[in-house]
């Protein structure tokens, strides 16, 4: 690239430069942007007045920006849509551009976008979670140029969870000259061969016309940041293959994620005029039939949770900061997988599971050729929508999924790729005459009746299937094809699972031996699962079932219940984070590291099920003297005992393998209850305690995560304490919040029925919690908490 020209152009941006291991050197294009809630073709003009138009720095998510209402879909989390317009301008010198050409990239647009330079459209992407790339210099003009970019969101309720509005993901803009690697150029495969050899296998695909003095060069470096190999071509092809051949890699695994890279550069006349890096990992994956999943040579099951992209109050705009914090949040968990529901995430989502070691599942989407219900006055309840993405689907389905293919196939994080999820569910919309099967058919999910010969008829998937995984094939073929099925008694009567590798199961359990017995050729696993330990049981005493995927791993937006209810609460870990009871049962059965927990709840609330054992008792210890409470431990150790105020309080009970979980019921006295889970020896391996509080006396504010640079955030983590400093569980006092040196992105409690505007500046605790979110505008930040009663907290960042 020319120096001056791109001196000249981070100038006029006022950007940062910023490095994408799709894009390779880029501009990150996320600052000067004005935008406009409403809808005009004058809008597109590059000469347009938008002086009055509200400035925006991307990502910018602007259904977060409004108000919920019960008015509104529940589907969305009860938040609107509507049509938008981003522009920005900018300046350039087209003598310093010369014959390079100019592109920018957009990560993710919800939805329906077009893009228009100078007046002119260049491009169009319906698909919203999908990465694009457009050339701008068709277009440039010397000076001032105008980027328009219309959201077309009015269909809002389109989707079954919440998507977000507008251009939510990082935008780049980067220069490449005439001849150079594209966008998603550079690909490798790694493969086994025997004992210590590997090999890896480079691709680099070329655009722009070929030079005879042209070179490239790849270099292979290792995690120590040493070069491990180098190879040097000719740049004659569109197309440039080569082999590594590598002996005793690190290898890539859930433990010890070892990262190489891969540069490749292009050189002429000596210079290098472009260079992509992409990240490496030697691995080996393999799904079988009887063996389930192994991960190079080692047996293991996927413990996998789906996960949608959203976060709580930011909407889909998320910071990178709480993407690794949610992911990390899991892994403690002893999550090993990620199920992407049910479509592509941002590209910082799989840079952070390659370097954690969590395996991913990507997936293209969760609607095919007709729509799905939608649903509008709570899930399940009423009269459901039929707005979707299906209307663009033939035309844009195989460039959608081969994109996914292409931007993420670089990433080692990545072992399985998924066709669509739930496109099979039951009259919803496909059909089959084995859906009027008298008494039990095996269906695990909603019928909405028995066949309706007016319905598209269920045999049309296993064509679309094998379509799509073919096109997927086209650019990568080192990992298996899967899709999830919701209706699998249904799809079994299609092609739809000869046509994917691996077939996953969606909550149906009870046809594993079945199908196992009658297919034995099919690898089989749980892609979308229940928390409860029969479900898990199902895949652990199974040798040939490779693993779960629980719904879900974080509560999340839209999917809603009747008002108020912003999501489905059915996470692991809540909206700000913070882990759950079942998350802590989860953690139990998956965690290799030493754990306990105990909750409570009265058994008088559970008379009617004496026997019932939650997995989502809170860590609470207030109740009335001489209350019968059932006190639940969940433990990877295989007995516990309780104390109260350091006296033995229970007796030692060992773990009940059929529910997994150890319980006593004793009456209450106040004070501190702790247990204390054993080792088979008898030594106490974990620990832990929760105590009776009073009335709250003071807010606690903790800094838990500290902003390091400009796009990155403050965490703050509210309490209230009682004189003891104990957690007050119950407390749900309105805290107000204000801020100098920072801007307050938003509070949130995890409280699925607070139905506060995302943004709101004041918000009612919620288990005793609030987390903050702030922007450092300055070098050092002041939070300032107020709430009726307490005394105020200053905390200075």
């Amino acid at each position: 690239m020319k120096k001056n020209f791109l001196l000249s152009l981070i100038c006029s941006i006022a950007g940062s430069m910023a490095t994408d291991a799709k894009v390779g050197q880029a501009i990150k294009w996320n600052e000067g942007w004005r935008f406009e809630l409403s809808d005009s073709t004058a809008f597109s003009s590059r000469d347009f007045p938008d002086s009055t138009w509200r400035r925006v720095t991307l990502p910018h998510d602007w259904s977060r920006e409004g108000i919920p209402s019960p008015t509104l879909a529940s589907c969305t989390g009860y938040l609107p849509g509507g049509i938008g317009w981003y522009r920005k301008n900018f300046n350039i010198s087209l003598d310093s551009l010369a014959d390079n050409q100019l592109k920018v990239y957009f990560e993710g647009i919800y939805n329906r976008s077009e893009i228009y330079l100078n007046g002119h459209k260049i491009g169009e992407r319906p698909n919203g979670y999908v990465s694009t790339e457009y050339d701008l210099t068709p277009y440039l003009v010397d000076g001032e140029n105008n980027l328009a970019v219309r959201v077309d969101h009015s269909r809002y309720a389109d989707s079954r969870w919440y998507t977000g509005s507008g251009i939510y993901r990082d935008v780049y803009i980067y220069e490449k000259p005439a001849r150079h690697i594209p966008v998603w150029g550079l690909s490798w495969a790694a493969r086994h061969v025997k004992g210590d050899k590997w090999q890896l296998e480079a691709v680099t695909t070329l655009e722009g016309s070929p030079a005879t003095n042209e070179m490239l060069t790849l270099t292979l470096t290792g995690p120590d940041g040493n070069t491990v190999a180098t190879r040097r071509l000719k740049a004659t092809s569109d197309s440039c293959k080569t082999v590594f051949n590598i002996s005793n890699p690190q290898l890539w695994d859930t433990e010890s994620p070892a990262l190489y890279s891969l540069e490749a550069k292009l050189i002429k006349n000596g210079q290098a005029i472009d260079v992509e890096t992409v990240p490496v990992g030697f691995r080996e994956i393999k799904f079988d039939a009887d063996n389930g999943f192994t991960l190079n040579g080692k047996s293991m099951k996927l413990k996998g949770v789906c996960l949608h992209h959203d976060h709580g109050i930011f909407g889909a705009a998320v910071p990178p900061a709480l993407v690794k914090r949610r992911l990390e949040a899991l892994k403690n968990l002893g999550v090993n997988a990620i199920r992407c529901s049910h479509n592509p995430q941002a590209p910082i989502f799989y840079a952070y599971c390659d370097s954690l070691g969590l395996m991913v599942m990507d997936e293209g989407s969760d609607e095919w050729e007709f729509p799905k219900r939608k649903w509008i006055e709570g899930w399940n309840r009423g009269k459901p929508g039929f707005d979707g993405t299906s209307d663009f689907f033939n035309d844009w389905i195989e460039r959608d999924v081969t994109d996914m293919v292409r931007r993420d196939r670089v990433h080692p994080s990545v072992i399985l790729w998924s066709v669509g999820n739930e496109v099979d569910y039951p009259n919803d919309p496909y059909s089959h005459p084995i859906l009027d099967t008298p008494g039990d058919n095996g269906m695990t999910q909603k019928q909405y009746g028995g066949f309706n010969p007016n319905a598209p008829r269920a045999e049309r998937i296993g064509d679309i299937a094998d379509r799509l995984s073919k096109a997927i094939k086209r650019y990568d073929t080192s990992r298996p094809t899967t899709g999830a099925l919701a209706g699998v008694v249904m799809s079994n009567c299609t092609s739809y699972p000869e046509a994917v590798d691996i077939v996953g199961y969606n909550y149906t359990e009870k046809r594993y031996d079945e199908d196992h017995a009658t297919y034995p050729d099919r690898v089989i696993y749980g892609s979308e699962n229940r928390h409860d330990m029969q479900a898990w049981k199902a895949v652990r005493d199974k040798d040939f079932i490779s693993g779960q995927f629980l719904w879900t791993g974080a509560d999340y937006l839209g999917e809603s219940g009747a008002w108020p209810s912003r999501g489905l609460y059915t996470g692991l870990i809540d909206f700000t984070d913070n882990v759950k009871p079942r998350g802590y049962f989860r953690a139990s059965l998956w965690s290799d590291k030493p754990m306990a927990y105990i909750g409570t709840y009265p058994t008088v609330s559970h008379s009617h099920r004496h026997n019932h054992l939650s997995i989502e008792a809170p860590a609470v210890w207030n109740y009335s003297d001489g209350d019968t409470i059932r006190i639940v431990c969940y433990t990877n150790q295989p007995s516990a005992r309780l104390t109260l105020n350091g006296a033995s309080f229970g007796e030692v009970k060992e773990m009940d393998p059929s529910t997994g979980i150890i319980y006593w019921d004793l009456p209450y006295s106040p004070g501190t209850l702790e247990v204390e889970a054993l080792d088979a020896d008898g030594n106490i391996a974990a620990t832990y305690a929760i105590a009776t509080c009073t009335r709250p006396a003071i807010l606690s504010a903790e800094l838990v995560h500290k902003a390091t640079g400009p796009d990155d955030i403050h965490i703050i983590e509210v309490k209230a304490l009682d004189d003891n400093g104990n957690l007050c569980y119950l407390a749900d006092n309105m805290i107000n919040c204000h801020v100098e040196g920072g801007k307050l992105l938003g509070l949130d409690s995890a409280n699925n029925s607070d139905m506060s505007a995302p943004t709101a500046r004041s918000r009612r605790l919620y288990n005793g919690r609030l987390t903050i979110y702030v922007a450092p505008t300055d070098s050092e930040a002041t939070i300032h908490l107020s709430t009726p009663l307490l005394p105020p907290v200053y905390l200075d960042i």
